[in-house]
C-alpha cells in the first residue's frame, strides 16, 4: 500500500511511503501518476480540486484549495487555505454513536484502594511547594529523608519520591493566582501520592491558609504542612515529616481492584499524518472500552477541537453538557480573539512538516482520541472528574500544561499519541503511543507502545488487546518510558480562560 483513502467521501488520500513524480499508484482499482513529490504522512491529490473547493479528509472538510489542485499532485499549506475564522453559532443535534456490549469480562490491575473511595496507580510521596523559591529546598529534604530512611526494616510499598517544582505563587493575585492553586490542590489529593507535603516558604502570596481552603476534604494522615521561615532546620524538620509519611503508606499494598476505577487522560502532540488514522483512533478504541467497562477518559486541548467542535457537541449526553461545549469552544475562541490572534494558530511548523496542513485537519484527527463515547460533562481549569464517562477538560494545545490539567483533574495517567516523538512526562505515568513505526524503532527510549502496526496490516481489534493490557501492566505498577528516565514535570495556564 502506497497511498490510503480513509473514507470514500475524502478527495486526497495520505502518502504511506515517500512518492516521487512519476510514481504511479492505485487507489480503488484506478491508476493515479504522481505530478509532484509527496512526503510520508503528507496529501495527494485524488482527482483535480477546483480553486475554492473543499479539500476533504477524514469524510469532511479540511480547507478549501487558493488554486487547482490536479490529480496527483501533492496538497499542502501552499495550495490550502484553512475555512476557520470566529465565533460560531450551533444548535444542539445529539447522536448517539457508541453502543456497549451487553456483557463484557470486567478486567482488572492492582492499584492502591484509597481511604476515599479512589483508587492510585502509584504510591509515591510528593512535596508540593506553594511557591516556587522553596523548590530546592525540597530537594534537599528528599535527599535527607532518603538517608535517614536507608537501612530501615519495615516493608515498603513507595514507588518514588519527588518534588512537583513550579516558579509560581509568588505575586500572584486574583484568577491568576486561583489558577496556581486549583493545580497544585489536584496534585495534593491525587490518589497516586501515597502521602505528600505542602512546603510553604511564609512570605508568598500563596498563603497556606488559602492554599488550604482549595483543598476540601482531605486525608490529614496522608497531606501534611511545613512554612519554612517558621522553624529553624526545614530539612530536618521536611525530612522527619517524609519519614513519617514513608512510614504511613508503608503498608500499603496493591489489590484486584477492577479497570472501571481508572481515570486516563488523552493526550496528543508532535502530531504528524498518521496520528488520525493509527494512534489517534487507537486511543479512542480504548477509551470507548474503558468508557463501557464503566471508568472515565478526559480528552483537552482545546483549540485542537477547532473545526471538529461539531463530532463532540453532537455526542452532549443532554442538552446542558451541550452548551457547557459551546462555552467551551466560543470561550476559547474569544481568549484567541482578545490577544489579536486568529483562532487557528495551529497547526505547528512540526506538525506541518509531519503532512498536516490546516487546523480542521489536525482537530479531525484528534477528536478521535475521545472514540464515539456520549460527553457526559465539561471541567473547567484545574477542576476534577465528577462524573464516570468522557469528560472535555479546558486546556491549551501546550503538551505539558495540559498534561499537567489532566493529572491534576484526576487522571491516574496520560495516554500520549505522538509522530514526531516527545521525551517529557508528566507527574501521573505518561505513555507514549507513536503513530508509526520508524518513531518506533528509532525513539525506543522514548515511546511505550507503537500504533503504527495498523498501517502494516494490524487489525485494530487484536492492537487494542494488546494496548489494553499495557495500559493494565502500567496501572498495575510497570514503568512507562519517562518514568525510567525520571521525566516528570508541571506546568501551570497562565493568563488562560476561566469558564
Amino acid at each position: 500500500m502506497s497511498i490510503l483513502q480513509i473514507t470514500s467521501k475524502d478527495n486526497v488520500a495520505v502518502a504511506v511511503k515517500e512518492l516521487k513524480t512519476g510514481d504511479v499508484v492505485t487507489i480503488g482499482g484506478q491508476f493515479l501518476t504522481l505530478i509532484s513529490d509527496v512526503p510520508v504522512g503528507h496529501k495527494v491529490a485524488l482527482k483535480d480540486i477546483k480553486s475554492g473547493e473543499k479539500v476533504v479528509k477524514y469524510g469532511f472538510s479540511i480547507g478549501r484549495a487558493i488554486v487547482e489542485i490536479r490529480a496527483g499532485e501533492h496538497v499542502h499549506a501552499h495550495n490550502v487555505k484553512t475555512n476557520l475564522e470566529g465565533l460560531e453559532e450551533y444548535s444542539y443535534e445529539p447522536k448517539n454513536y457508541l453502543t456497549c456490549p451487553d456483557s463484557s469480562i470486567m478486567r482488572k490491575f492492582k492499584g492502591f484502594m484509597r481511604k476515599n473511595g479512589l483508587v492510585g496507580i502509584r504510591n509515591e510521596i510528593w512535596i508540593v511547594p506553594t511557591v516556587g523559591c522553596i523548590n530546592e529546598i525540597g530537594d534537599l529534604v528528599i535527599k535527607k529523608a532518603k538517608s535517614m530512611l536507608d537501612g530501615k526494616s519495615f516493608p515498603f510499598t513507595i514507588d518514588g519520591f519527588n518534588v512537583m517544582a513550579h516558579p509560581f505563587g509568588c505575586s500572584q493575585l486574583g484568577g491568576d493566582l486561583e489558577k496556581t492553586q486549583k493545580i497544585l490542590a489536584g496534585i495534593v489529593k491525587h490518589p497516586n501520592a501515597a502521602g505528600v507535603l505542602v512546603l510553604g516558604l511564609g512570605c508568598e502570596n500563596n498563603t497556606l491558609d488559602s492554599f488550604v481552603a482549595h483543598l476540601g476534604d482531605f486525608d490529614r494522615e496522608r497531606v501534611r504542612f511545613l512554612i519554612a521561615q517558621e522553624v529553624d532546620d526545614e530539612i530536618e524538620v521536611g525530612a522527619k515529616i517524609i519519614c513519617e509519611l514513608a512510614e504511613n503508606a508503608s503498608s500499603d499494598r496493591r489489590e484486584d481492584v477492577p479497570i472501571s476505577s481508572l481515570s486516563v487522560g488523552l493526550k496528543c502532540g508532535g502530531s504528524d499524518g498518521f496520528s488520525g488514522i493509527t494512534a489517534n483512533p487507537l486511543l479512542g478504541a480504548f477509551s470507548d472500552f474503558l468508557v463501557c467497562a464503566g471508568g472515565s477518559s478526559v480528552l483537552t486541548e482545546v483549540p485542537e477541537m477547532f473545526g471538529a467542535e461539531r463530532l463532540l457537541m453532537e455526542r452532549a449526553e443532554n442538552e446542558e453538557v451541550f452548551e457547557k461545549i459551546v462555552k467551551l469552544i466560543n470561550g476559547f475562541k474569544e481568549y484567541f480573539i482578545s490577544h489579536g490572534q486568529p483562532v487557528y494558530e495551529n497547526p505547528s511548523p512540526g506538525n506541518k512538516a509531519g503532512g498536516i496542513t490546516t487546523l480542521e485537519e489536525k482537530s479531525l484527527g484528534c477528536v478521535q482520541k475521545g472514540g464515539r463515547a456520549p460527553v457526559v460533562d465539561v471541567l473547567p481549569y484545574g477542576c476534577q472528574i465528577t462524573k464516570k464517562g468522557l469528560s472535555l477538560l479546558e486546556g491549551p494545545g501546550n503538551d505539558l500544561v495540559s498534561s499537567t490539567a489532566l493529572g491534576a483533574a484526576g487522571c491516574n495517567m496520560v495516554l500520549f499519541s505522538t509522530g514526531r516523538g516527545t521525551p517529557f512526562g508528566t507527574f501521573v505515568p505518561t505513555v507514549k503511543v507513536s503513530t508509526n513505526s520508524d518513531l518506533y524503532r528509532r525513539k525506543g527510549n522514548w515511546i511505550d507502545f507503537n500504533a503504527g502496526s495498523l498501517l502494516e496490516g494490524e487489525p485494530m481489534e487484536r492492537l487494542l488487546d494488546k494496548f489494553i493490557q499495557k495500559i493494565i501492566d502500567v496501572a498495575s505498577g510497570e514503568k512507562t518510558k519517562s518514568e525510567e528516565n525520571g521525566f516528570r514535570q508541571i506546568a501551570i495556564w497562565k493568563d488562560g480562560v476561566m469558564l
